[in-house]
């Protein structure tokens, strides 16, 4: 067995498991939102029903994805690591807006969460835990 191939039947390194632990809690908390949404469709008067039911339509279908991200993190599928990042990033952006909106104390835990995945995910030992390894 070579070296690259033990690297990928061993142990998970911790910041693949910080990763993949972290995009799990993201899709639970958007699973959350999901069902705070729905109850708020149910029984509030959105100006528009229909509109309402949309937004917690795409909710519930980022809370699935991030859940398959996350899966496929704990899985070593190396394809699942881009979206992860991309949805860290996104992640950054929301804490942007919330901090310049004034809704620090919830930007900054945010904005803190989205780089510590981020880090996990791009850190080496993830990018060689994922088979992702750039070869020259």
């Amino acid at each position: 067995m070579t070296a690259a191939a033990d690297e990928m039947t061993g142990p998970a390194p911790a910041t693949l498991r910080w990763a993949a632990a972290l995009v799990a809690a993201e899709a639970g908390g958007l699973g959350l939102l999901s069902a705070y949404l729905l109850y708020a469709d149910l029984t509030g008067e959105a100006a528009s029903q229909l509109g309402a039911l949309l937004v917690t339509a795409f909710v519930v279908a980022a809370a699935v994805a991030v859940a398959a991200m996350a899966r496929a993190l704990g899985q070593r599928r190396g394809g699942a690591r881009g979206p992860a990042v991309v949805t860290q990033l996104f992640l950054l952006a929301a804490a942007y807006y919330m901090v310049t909106g004034g809704l620090v104390w919830a930007g900054v835990p945010l904005a803190v969460y989205a780089l510590v995945a981020g880090a996990a995910l791009i850190a080496s030992a993830t990018t060689t835990a994922l088979g992702l390894r750039r070869r020259l």
